[in-house]
């Protein structure tokens, strides 16, 4: 892919907060209100439709050390007994949410996210997978994936994880760079990696994904750069490469992280056109926002075939229509609504001791917030908004914001292509503010710190 001219006034005018749009509604406009009854009235709505599958997320935030640049719900320990504690609690939100969808519904897609997934002992991943086994038929064929610390595994533990029946891992890089690693907190030695990366490969793994992070301190065109090159060496299916939202009123743990180490956002910008023009030369397609797989991987077969689809674990090929979240902080979105339990490991467990489900906040789907969500989403996943889909008669609301959409066509962002608005190579830099346009909350949302900078 040739390089696209983007000039320092268009980074620092495109350049300000906004959602990475994993869910529309985003989260912040999400209510309080929104309860325990509210969430069993979503379940017995997926429960009368019994032939629908689901979609299964486990949340493990456990860690042995907490990065410094991590955004991620995550708790850092050293006791087992604490993640056995958990466990228990999993297994009594799975004792109260299972019979309420039904018997042993059918999960076509199944990831364990955190945190550090691979931080759990065998004995308790292998009683984790029995506690899902039991209250669900989880299909073998579908997508079974797991995130991976290259730090805490080992070629036995690749073994491990893929006859427990996980097909899919990711292994989380970020940068190689010593320099860069000291200033996150994350010292991996690429050895490390790379030894893990093959034993994943000789275990049978279906695809074997790396994920890096870009905007990080100390990080360089050219240090960047011997990143890139090393990971496309490996010959991963998928790559990330996602951006480093810094927070720290939002994430304590970032507070460690020097600002004024990281790159302008003019600068930052330039490690992800890298990013983009070396995958591309490499085999990868550029697929949604900042994923890359190689052209034959499924993921790149649907996007062009404009049928790829994203939830909370990703893009993905199979969607159910529902995602079931389990576990402190994960989000549901199932039944018409979105759900999300406490992030709050404390009140997380005491409220299962009580015989509660966590929730704490949620949102019910109106009529306005689906056409917008499907539009949003198939920007994001497809580059392109059809017109003939998106707009209703007589709703204004909508006409005005997909006209907001296509005036970008003057700064060549996209294109109007008779009953297609589509996104050009220049547009897809800034592929989240196409989609702030279609946001009919964002107003009310815009000055709250959760957002990061689209750059």
């Amino acid at each position: 892919m040739d390089p696209v001219h983007v000039t320092r006034e268009q980074i620092d005018r495109y350049n300000k907060p906004g959602p990475r749009y994993t869910s529309y509604p985003t989260v912040p406009v999400w209510s309080a209100q929104f309860g325990e009854s509210d969430y069993r009235a979503a379940l017995a709505a997926v429960a009368a439709r019994p032939d629908e599958t689901l979609s299964v997320y486990v949340h493990l935030p456990f860690c042995a050390e907490r990065c410094a640049y991590c955004g991620c719900n995550a708790t850092s320990t050293k006791h087992p007994h604490v993640v056995d504690a958990y466990l228990d609690r999993v297994e009594r939100e799975l004792s109260i949410v299972a019979p309420l969808l039904g018997e042993r519904r059918r999960v076509v897609q199944l990831h364990w996210g955190g945190g550090t997934p691979n931080f759990l002992s065998e004995a308790q991943a292998r009683r984790l997978m029995a506690m899902l086994d039991a209250a669900f038929a989880i299909d073998r064929e579908g997508e079974i994936a797991l995130e991976m610390d290259p730090r805490l595994g080992s070629p036995e533990q690749a073994v491990f994880y893929r006859e427990l029946g996980f097909n899919r891992v990711s292994l989380g890089v970020q940068d190689i760079e010593p320099r860069v690693q000291a200033a996150i907190g994350r010292i991996q030695p690429f050895e490390r990696t790379a030894a893990l990366f093959a034993a994943c490969r000789a275990a049978g793994y279906a695809s074997v994904n790396l994920d890096l992070v870009y905007g990080l301190p100390y990080q360089s065109a050219e240090s960047f750069a011997r990143t890139l090159d090393a990971v496309i060496d490996l010959g991963p299916d998928r790559l990330a490469c996602f951006s480093y939202a810094h927070l720290p009123q939002a994430r304590p743990n970032q507070k460690r992280v020097d600002a004024a180490g990281l790159p302008s956002p003019y600068a930052k910008f330039g490690l992800f056109q890298q990013a983009v023009q070396r995958f591309t030369a490499a085999g990868y397609d550029w697929i949604g926002m900042d994923h890359f797989a190689l052209a034959d991987d499924e993921l790149a077969v649907a996007a062009r075939e404009k049928r790829l689809h994203r939830n909370f674990m990703g893009y993905t090929v199979r969607p159910a229509p529902h995602l079931l979240g389990l576990g402190m902080s994960a989000i549901g979105d199932l039944g018409g609504c979105f759900a999300q339990t406490d992030a709050h490991l404390g009140r997380y467990q005491k409220a299962l001791d009580e015989g509660r489900l966590p929730i704490v906040r949620g949102h019910w789907l109106s009529a306005d917030d689906r056409r917008r969500r499907a539009a949003i989403t198939h920007l994001m996943c497809n580059l392109e908004l059809p017109l003939s889909s998106a707009l209703d008669e007589g709703d204004e609301a909508m006409v005005e914001a997909i006209e907001r959409v296509a005036a970008h066509a003057e700064e060549g962002l996209v294109e109007v292509d008779g009953e297609r608005i589509v996104v050009t190579d220049l547009g897809r830099f800034f592929l989240r503010n196409l989609c702030m346009e279609l946001d009919a909350y964002l107003a009310r949302t815009a000055e709250r710190p959760l957002f990061s900078r689209t750059i």
